[in-house]
């Protein structure tokens, strides 16, 4: 290492390998310990620091080897098809009820879902306004103005005259058009029903996706900031070993572009996590809960063959369905309209001025369609919207399928890819070990071997933290195309 024992370097060094390798001895992952370097431990201003930091990556560590065991328990246990999904454990109660208190909160607060209700709203009073025209009708009409009429050999009539009459008249028989008229209604009605679900869900959708980024990146933004604090241990102690022997300035210059780009990699992870925030709280406003062990709220993959079979009755594909049903109800409703139609109507009139008159007449009236051109054409193209509307039926069925496939493929994927980072991991932490051992030895190894480690060592870390966040967002992705976040949240 270019010291000699004499030299106060010596000391430094041996002071940082100890502060670094405090941990190394008492590390879980370790499967064996390491024999404790020769010279004993000197005290020094950052010893304290960094054996506090390395306690601390101690336990981070130990909470995501547990959450990564719990991912491969939960994944490794998939029901089969039609069967009854575990209740939560105690540990993910909270982190769960604060997933749905935000997704609840976001539906709630949601213009887009506000207007998909009243768009809801307006089509269940349709169906009451077309069921309203069975009913009979009562009209009212007048006029006022002047007259004069006259026949020879009569005085003739000449003045201010009103005249008022009053109609009832109701349908006797339509042919059914009036029931294909409050059928074509209904599935409307049920369409708009759908249209709302299918909001609140893309609400949903939206808002545990932020809440999973805004907690990837805060998790992110811990290792790197450990991962700098340990970068610094090494400047402050190259900073002592400099003033003493210049030639190791190139291990300082390593160290201190290391630090920096482990704050810069922490620095975009906060900026990343405000800008989840940002958009989380579009949703669900300023006040945002707490991150804490949602990590193992979403990492139950449903299996594929139960998804398979519920994608016919998501929010989508019944919402294309009743718009198909609406459609050859409008086609029946047509035809009915070129039968013959019966009806009752009672008028009375009166006049009063000049020449005052009443009469009162009522009886069935009838109408007869005899040739009407257009009406073939209205009815050849009302079912060929109803049959197209059935094929986009079927085809955002399969589509749906298709990417619950695709979206399944990713979530074990990125499950496995934990489970693997996981055993890396194990090795990175043996590399570690073994490294700062042999660096404490004096010669063994570089500084530079000691931060190349530690790099690899971290970024494995960061892996293994974005491949249990990919499988969360995947899970999340697959239960909004099923039956819904909320049903999986509660």
């Amino acid at each position: 290492m270019g010291l000699e024992h004499g030299k106060p370097g010596w000391i430094v060094v041996v002071a940082l390998a100890a502060a670094l390798g405090a941990a190394v001895s008492t590390s879980a992952a370790a499967p064996t310990r390491l024999a404790a370097p020769a010279a004993a431990p000197v005290s020094s201003p950052f010893t304290s620091r960094c054996i506090e930091d390395d306690n601390a990556e101690q336990k981070t560590a130990a909470a995501a080897r547990a959450t990564a065991m719990a991912g491969a328990a939960s994944a490794g246990a998939k029901s089969a098809p039609g069967a009854t999904p575990q209740p939560a454990t105690a540990g993910a109660v909270a982190p769960r009820m604060n997933l749905l208190v935000m997704v609840r909160d976001a539906i709630r607060r949601s213009n887009a879902v506000g207007a998909s209700r009243l768009l809801a709203e307006a089509a269940s009073v349709d169906i009451e306004e077309t069921r309203a025209s069975a009913l009979p009708q009562v009209a009212l009409s007048g006029q006022l103005g002047g007259i004069d009429a006259g026949i020879a050999g009569a005085p003739a009539a000449r003045g201010m005259q009103f005249q008022g009459s009053v109609t009832v008249a109701a349908p006797l028989y339509d042919g059914g058009r009036i029931n294909d008229l409050t059928s074509w209604r209904n599935h409307l009605a049920d369409a708009a029903r759908f249209g709302e679900i299918s909001q609140q869900e893309q609400v949903a959708l939206q808002t545990v996706s932020q809440a999973l980024e805004r907690s990837r990146y805060t998790v992110e933004s811990q290792i790197y900031e450990q991962y700098a604090h340990k970068m610094s241990c090494l400047v402050e102690a190259l900073q002592m070993i400099t003033s003493v022997d210049k030639g190791r300035m190139s291990e300082l210059v390593q160290a201190r572009k290391t630090q920096q780009q482990a704050e810069l990699l922490r620095d975009q992870s906060l900026s990343q996590k405000r800008l989840a925030e940002v958009r989380l709280k579009r949703f669900i406003g300023d006040a945002l809960p707490s991150t804490e062990g949602i990590t193992s709220v979403m990492l139950d993959t449903p299996s594929l063959p139960d998804l398979i079979t519920i994608a016919a009755r998501s929010t989508e594909v019944a919402q294309l369905g009743a718009q198909a049903d609406a459609l050859e109800s409008y086609v029946r409703a047509v035809l009915d309209g070129q039968k013959p139609q019966l009806g009752w109507l009672v008028s009375e009139t009166r006049s009063a001025g000049t020449g005052n008159s009443r009469s009162l007449s009522g009886g069935v009236t009838f109408s007869v369609p005899l040739f009407s051109p257009s009406s073939s054409y209205t009815t050849d193209a009302a079912r060929r919207r109803a049959a197209a509307a059935r094929l986009q039926r079927d085809d955002a069925l399969e589509a749906r399928k298709e990417r619950m496939t695709e979206v399944h493929e990713q979530a074990e994927h990125a499950m496995e890819r934990a489970r693997r980072v996981v055993e890396i991991l194990h090795n990175t932490e043996l590399v570690r070990n073994y490294t700062l051992q042999q660096w404490q030895q004096l010669g063994k190894r570089s500084l530079f071997d000691v931060m190349a480690s530690e790099g690899d060592h971290y970024t494995m870390r960061v892996q293994y933290v974005d491949a249990l966040y990919d499988t969360q967002q995947s899970n999340a992705l697959l239960w909004s195309l099923g039956l819904g976040l909320a049903v999986h949240l509660q």
